[in-house]
């Protein structure tokens, strides 16, 4: 088909005009290229982050740093509403302060009545009878030899004859006796299965000058190291109840002091505790079951409350967890489910 020369020359004019806008563009996109290409990594990060909204786009505006913020404007209450902060139960901040002292239970002044006790669970013998309401002590006294004193010696209290007590009451909370005897006089505390003995005289040693014998009797008196590793959980337990309780005690004390008589209750604190390691450190194989701690632990608790006045007879914690239930071994060949066996849930 064949165009009028005219027509032929209005078409050659459009072409002229528009290549030079193919042109201006094909340059546009060059410069284009070669900016982004001039520019810096980050800066090209940037821009597509921004393109996509995964960069500063997509974060909330942050407010100027140093600038105050208003808080938002309140609500005018309604009529009998609470005020702010009214009616929220309020929860304190630290512990509770005890408020009343914690008693644990007296040991009986007979529950080692027959026992043979060890001097630190390791040697030496105490045995205290009871005949009616009169108590009396048979009592062997480990020592070394005052002639040589790298040699050990033993001396019966009283030639072996059993010591009369003498009940003196229980003005630290658990039951006081005293030996009269001319050699070594003794003071014993009834423990929970053990009893703390105390030299009555001018130190802690008593000589037997004609067995030629020292001893030192002072000391926890009590089983031996054998029996009392497999009861360790127990007296782990009872012990945390009893660190407890001289805690809240001691607490209680230094609330109720005034002023200068708040240092001697914390130097006495102190002293308890070395004088609980001082003596706790010689026991037999102490760092396996605790005995000893646990023992003296429990009468720095009672001596507290009876200085704080508490009633002792009524006991508020229980010093003596109760021990684990036993189950049963189960039996071969049983089927629970066959008639006449034993209900499954009762086994």
């Amino acid at each position: 088909m064949f165009l009028p020369v005219s027509e032929r020359m209005s078409a050659r004019k459009v072409r002229r005009t528009v290549r030079p806008t193919r042109a201006a563009i094909g340059g546009l996109l060059l410069l284009a290229g070669s900016a982004v290409t001039a520019s810096t990594p980050a800066r090209a990060q940037n821009f597509f982050e921004e393109l996509f909204g995964i960069g500063r786009a997509a974060r909330p505006p942050q407010p100027p740093r140093n600038v105050p913020v208003q808080p938002p404007p309140q609500q005018p209450a309604e009529p009998g509403a609470p005020a702010p902060g009214e009616g929220v139960e309020a929860r304190p901040s630290g512990p509770a302060q005890p408020r009343q002292p914690v008693v644990l239970r007296v040991p009986a002044e007979d529950n080692v009545a027959g026992q043979d006790l060890l001097l630190n669970g390791l040697n030496g013998s105490l045995k205290i009878e009871r005949s009616g309401s009169a108590y009396t002590a048979q009592m062997t006294l480990p020592g070394t030899k005052i002639s040589q004193p790298t040699e050990n010696c033993s001396v019966k209290l009283n030639g072996g004859k059993p010591v009369p007590l003498s009940a003196e009451g229980r003005a630290q909370g658990v039951s006081r006796f005293s030996a009269a005897s001319a050699e070594c006089p003794l003071r014993f505390e009834i423990l929970d299965g053990s009893v703390l003995a105390t030299p009555l005289g001018s130190g802690p040693a008593c000589s037997f000058t004609a067995a030629d014998c020292e001893t030192t009797p002072s000391g926890l008196w009590g089983p031996g190291a054998a029996s009392l590793i497999p009861q360790a959980g127990e007296f782990d337990t009872a012990r945390g109840v009893a660190d407890k309780a001289v805690r809240d005690n001691y607490k209680i004390m230094t609330q109720r002091a005034r002023g200068g008589d708040v240092r001697p209750i914390v130097q006495e604190q102190a002293a308890f505790s070395s004088d609980r390691e001082q003596a706790c450190r010689t026991y037999a194989r102490e760092g396996a079951h605790g005995y000893c701690h646990l023992r003296f632990t429990e009468a720095r608790a009672i001596a507290l409350a009876v200085r704080l006045g508490a009633n002792t007879a009524a006991p508020t914690a229980a010093n003596t967890p109760p021990r684990p239930r036993r189950s049963r071994a189960p039996v071969e060949g049983m089927n629970p489910d066959a008639p006449g066996a034993e209900p499954f849930a009762d086994q």
